[in-house]
């Protein structure tokens, strides 16, 4: 016995928009690696201690960015189901909402990645 999957109309911009997501978690893993390289940070240590980002810019930069990157993947479970979910009835709206959310990542990393506490903290 067979049995098919059937799609709606539309559900390639669910897909579009889900793989925009994994653009941005490269990106972002380029913007990390750069401020690691910058800040002398190594592996296996995850952020600079609070006495290295203290005293080096770089440091507290690469932090930073780690904790950017780090924010989305705490978000990407929810957006994923959220964006399937949706995706049943309205695949086209799914998808725009998931390319929006990846594009509000890469405003969210650029800002949060200046060290700006202005910008950091949205305050």
């Amino acid at each position: 016995m067979s049995s098919s999957i059937i799609l709606p109309p539309g559900f390639g911009y669910v897909a579009a928009g889900l793989v925009s997501t994994a653009w941005v978690l490269g990106w972002q893993m380029v913007v990390v690696g750069s401020h690691r390289k910058k800040s002398g940070i190594k592996y296996p240590q995850l952020y600079a201690e609070k006495a290295e980002a203290d005293a080096s810019k770089e440091a507290f930069l690469f932090n930073c960015a780690q904790r950017a990157h780090q924010n989305t993947i705490e978000h990407m479970p929810l957006i994923i189901v959220t964006t399937l979910v949706t995706a049943m009835k309205y695949p086209v709206f799914a998808g725009y909402a998931s390319g929006l959310w990846a594009l509000s990542r890469v405003l969210y990393t650029l800002g949060y990645t200046t060290g700006d506490p202005v910008k950091v903290r949205g305050t």
